[in-house]
């Protein structure tokens, strides 16, 4: 009984060993601007790069501003005055702000699915002086 666990553990190893690295990537951001944890002055145009194509009907993105300065507690407030776009074969998504913005921090939050149709999060957050 024992070395039968012990033979499926590894025959289990060894498949896990060959499956191509492609299927265990996902969909990430590879650089942003701004980028993550910059500083920057009243950006009016932010974009984000990502590793694989994303399937822009499974795309989403909101700028969410997380802190402003001189206001304790001040609560998240989403940023809707933007514009999305896509380039570079669904792998760049550019977001162009009809205003530039204020001072404060923000996060740039995504979602969305690659090629391989898992869905995937993330954000990049970034301080606007």
């Amino acid at each position: 009984m024992k070395s039968a666990s012990i033979a499926f553990a590894a025959a289990l190893a060894l498949g896990a060993a060959s499956w191509p690295m492609a299927t265990l990537a996902q969909a990430r951001v590879v650089s942003s601007s701004p980028a993550e944890g910059a500083v920057v002055s009243g950006p009016k145009v932010l974009a984000l790069s990502f590793s694989e194509a994303l399937a822009p009907a499974t795309a989403g993105v909101s700028i969410v501003m997380t802190a402003m300065p001189g206001m304790a507690n001040h609560g998240e407030m989403i940023i809707r005055n933007f514009t999305p776009g896509w380039s570079e074969g669904n792998r760049k998504l550019t977001l162009t702000l009809r205003q530039p913005l204020r001072a404060g921090t923000y996060e740039v939050r995504w979602q969305g699915a690659g090629a391989d149709g898992h869905r995937v999060t993330g954000k990049v957050t970034f301080t606007v002086r």
